[in-house]
């Protein structure tokens, strides 16, 4: 992995063997305030449409199961949860990656991670606001959420706080909360960057009020970064807490498949496994349309790939404890369960995410691999692909195969279910997207602090 010295030598180099005059810090601030503050690209035209159309899918395919009830999805008695459950459980997931980089790898001081941290907070935030429909849409009666508020009320019912459910509530927002305010306070700097480059007088003004009168001075910098670290340690506990409470859903229970000590420490590592994939392919493309490959640099695309192979190996670990456990429990139940995973009807969906999600990420021991954007690109669609086909396994088959034969079922999505699925990607990339055009992508205060002109002192010429 990429060390803190790798990337601040590397900060001022460009792709040749001198250094890039673009890096310095005019270059660097010109370079990224460029693309929110430029015209905008052809690329992105096609891209926000596309994205669109994929957002219009979920409004009517909200609108439908509003109108008519969850019946139109493919649940049934047997398997209550299925698609709905298994997206809200990859977006939380997708949403991990962020906080990692941005507030764990900022205590650790990896300076590597400058140049992709603001991208992954944003990707953060969006994934999140993903993710928070699908509970919302499950209840099937959104518009009665209120009752799940502890408030006095003539039918003496109060939320169950024994219930994990209750527990993904106050996990996430709390998440959420502290991810919008780590994103948005790193942002501030930069913000006063695009006020003092905008040209524009409605420009000006906006961003002159998201910068909360930003004007550098040495008493706001020093209140600026004690704020930043203040919430990088609160932001830490919840990498490994909120994705923990999540998997609750499925530990506290006495279902066969879902009973297990395992799924804490299997999905956080999960989580951030396909959190580093999804940036990646965010990323990648994105530095060459926008021509930041000055900054976001193959060393931290490797970075990437290398926590990608680490976590992969978690991942692959806890399948072949999963399965131990299964055997040596002794438990008839359970042993069943899992080896219906592998030869039963949903073998498929078992084996697609094995091959995803263990056998893929070992491309990425190959030094050729990691520096091959295309491959780096195609490896990470297909981990979050596997990553997607782990949830279901653990949701569908689990649930496939109860005590009684009566209770034995069979999920098959409606077209309802995929419209769902494709308009939460969309929400996604929309969101991503309008980031992208308006917003600054990369940190440019935080980057500049790692460039060698910012230690003059420290064999610097």
């Amino acid at each position: 992995m990429a060390t803190s010295s790798d990337a601040a030598s590397e900060a001022g180099a460009g792709p040749g063997h001198g250094p890039d005059p673009r890096a310095a810090f005019r270059g660097i601030t010109n370079d990224v305030t460029r693309v929110a503050l430029g015209t905008t690209p052809k690329w992105w035209y096609p891209a926000f449409a596309v994205s669109n159309l994929m957002l219009l899918c979920l409004v009517v395919a909200l609108y439908h199961l509003f109108t008519t009830g969850i019946g139109v999805w493919g649940n049934n008695n047997v398997q209550g949860w299925a698609w709905d459950i298994t997206n809200f459980v990859f977006w939380i997931g997708i949403g991990h990656a962020g906080t990692l980089i941005s507030a764990v790898l900022y205590l650790f001081r990896q300076e590597w991670r400058t140049s992709i941290n603001r991208s992954a907070e944003a990707m953060t935030i969006f994934a999140v606001a993903a993710a928070g429909i699908f509970p919302i849409i499950h209840t099937g009666r959104p518009w009665f959420a209120w009752w799940l508020i502890p408030h006095p009320n003539d039918m003496g019912m109060w939320p169950q706080f024994r219930s994990p459910l209750m527990w993904d509530v106050f996990a996430i927002s709390t998440y959420a909360t502290t991810s919008i305010l780590f994103w948005y306070m790193g942002m501030v700097p930069d913000l006063a960057t695009l006020r003092d480059k905008a040209k524009e007088r409605w420009k000006q003004i906006a961003y002159g009020l998201l910068c909360l009168g930003w004007r550098g001075s040495a008493r706001q910098w020093h209140r600026y970064e004690r704020a930043y670290l203040i919430l990088a340690a609160l932001s830490t506990p919840l990498v490994l807490s909120v994705h923990s409470v999540v998997s609750f859903d499925f530990a506290t229970s006495q279902n066969p498949g879902w009973h297990t000590t395992i799924l804490p420490p299997y999905f956080v590592a999960g989580a951030i496994f396909s959190g580093f994939a999804m940036v990646a392919t965010l990323l990648v493309p994105l530095r060459y349309l926008c021509g930041l490959q000055h900054i976001i640099k193959e060393s931290h695309i490797e970075a990437m790939c290398k926590i990608m192979i680490a976590t992969g190996l978690m991942v692959g670990g806890a399948y072949g404890i999963e399965l131990f456990t299964a055997w040596y429990s002794g438990n008839a139940a359970e042993w069943f369960t899992f080896r219906n995973r592998i030869l039963g009807e949903y073998s498929w969906a078992y084996f697609m995410m094995v091959s995803c999600n263990v056998l893929v990420p070992q491309f990425f021991w190959f030094k050729k691999c990691r520096t091959n954007p295309w491959i780096v690109v195609i490896l990470s669609i297909l981990i979050n692909v596997g990553m997607w086909f782990e949830r279901f396994v653990i949701i569908a088959t689990s649930l496939a195969r109860q005590a009684l034969p009566g209770m034995w079922g069979y999920f098959s999505p409606t077209r309802w279910d995929v419209l769902t699925l494709i308009g939460s990607f969309g929400l996604f990339f929309t969101l991503f997207l309008l980031f992208a055009r308006f917003l600054p992508i990369i940190a440019i205060a935080e980057v500049k602090g790692v460039l060698p002109e910012a230690h003059a002192g420290k064999d610097h010429h």
